[in-house]
């Protein structure tokens, strides 16, 4: 008896701590484009208004001081393995009146040149493509309106393109997947005193991705596109009239269901048919509220689906800043855990920011992945025109 409860302890364990990571298309949707929330251990959803808001919260653009702006972000991706694999992303929003904005971004990921290998050497016919080199990417365009609805909350609403050519044999069968998706956003601003000091309280709150499946043709099953949970809250304590320091801390998780296990005495036939029952034929929107309850190792296992961010970032007179923060992910849900640092410098005109990663686990692809942003104030570039200030 007590070798049994020990066995089927052990059984338990082993279906909670297993590998099973939520999986996606266009994962490269997932990665954080601009340096600023690079350098805070990719927190978002709630820390003070920027030009990158776009990506993690577009609710936040209407309590941005600056009319408009507009910011190009780089990232060298991978860079331990290959060298030229990169994300680009270009965001900007402009303002209107004084309760609302409008913003957009662009973004693109390449896979960089591909080389296939010719089928002669493992034995088939030559294909008039052997040995060609392709150019897979990804690209994203989308577009949103914000509004405060008070002078402390505000909503905001998306609306986005996804397009993934990751193939290179098209025929009637086959083509570039296509997607469609939206975002809805949440942004609490307040203020509250400590003492004699004024300090600022956020909280945020962003899904995004509802939308489509994509499929690349010539499979009837679709892949999920990543819907994504990101619940943010942010602390900013002024020391003095020039030095500010900010606390901020994300919760995020994928909303789209875990891919089955095969059970221990299911036949194959048996598992493609629950797959395809349980997963493939499940809508977007099904796969949303399965997601929460789906995962083979119970709630323990549902929970080390969230992923944890937390960044701490350094402001002296709105012109210098320094960054760290931390970024948690389970082992068995894809083990990313690194320590980020980031450093700002922001002009009236431009700003330029920078971040790094340092992996905590051993053998991390993300080790030494480097982001970087340019951003340009619209109103600093007017006056520097000698425009009269509205």
């Amino acid at each position: 008896m007590l070798l049994a409860i020990a066995t089927t302890g052990a059984m338990a364990e082993d279906v909670e701590d297993r590998y099973n990571p939520v999986t996606t298309g266009v994962i490269s949707m997932s990665i954080a484009p601009d340096a600023r929330s690079g350098g805070l251990g990719e927190v978002g959803a709630a820390t003070e208004p920027d030009i990158s808001s776009q990506y993690w919260n577009p609710a936040k653009y209407p309590f941005c001081i600056a009319r408009a702006g507009l910011a190009i972000s780089y990232t060298p991706w991978l860079r331990k393995l290959v060298s030229d694999i990169n994300l680009a992303n270009v965001a900007g929003f402009y303002r209107i009146g004084d309760y609302s904005a409008i913003s957009a971004s662009l973004r693109y990921f390449t896979l960089g040149e591909v080389t296939l290998a010719t089928a002669s050497d493992y034995g088939y016919s030559v294909s008039p493509m052997d040995g060609m080199t392709i150019r897979p990417y990804e690209l994203s365009a989308d577009v949103a309106y914000s509004r405060m609805l008070s002078q402390k909350f505000s909503m905001g609403v998306g609306l986005r393109f996804i397009f993934s050519d990751l193939q290179y044999d098209y025929s009637a069968e086959s083509s570039p997947g296509k997607a469609f998706a939206a975002d809805i956003a949440m942004y609490y601003n307040d203020y509250f005193m400590l003492g004699n000091r004024e300090c600022g309280f956020g909280l945020g709150v962003n899904i995004s991705n509802i939308g489509s499946k994509i499929s690349y043709g010539g499979d009837e099953n679709a892949d999920f596109i990543p819907t994504n949970l990101r619940l943010g809250i942010n602390f900013s304590f002024p020391f003095n009239e020039y030095n500010r320091l900010s606390l901020a801390v994300d919760a995020n998780k994928l909303l789209v269901p875990t891919y089955p296990r095969q059970g221990g005495d299911e036949t194959p036939e048996d598992y493609t048919q629950r797959v395809q029952r349980e997963y493939y034929d499940v809508s977007p929107i099904s796969g949303i509220f399965k997601s929460f309850h789906d995962a083979p190792g119970g709630f323990k296992e549902e929970m080390q689906e969230i992923q944890v961010s937390a960044g701490l970032e350094y402001n002296y007179n709105d012109r210098f800043f320094l960054r760290a923060g931390y970024h948690h992910e389970a082992a068995n849900k894809g083990n990313r855990k690194y320590i980020t640092a980031g450093a700002g410098f922001h002009m009236s005109i431009f700003s330029l920011d920078a971040s790094y990663v340092f992996s905590t686990s051993q053998s991390n692809p993300l080790d030494q992945t480097m982001r970087f942003t340019l951003g340009f104030d619209l109103d600093g570039i007017r006056d520097l025109f000698g425009k009269k200030k509205r």
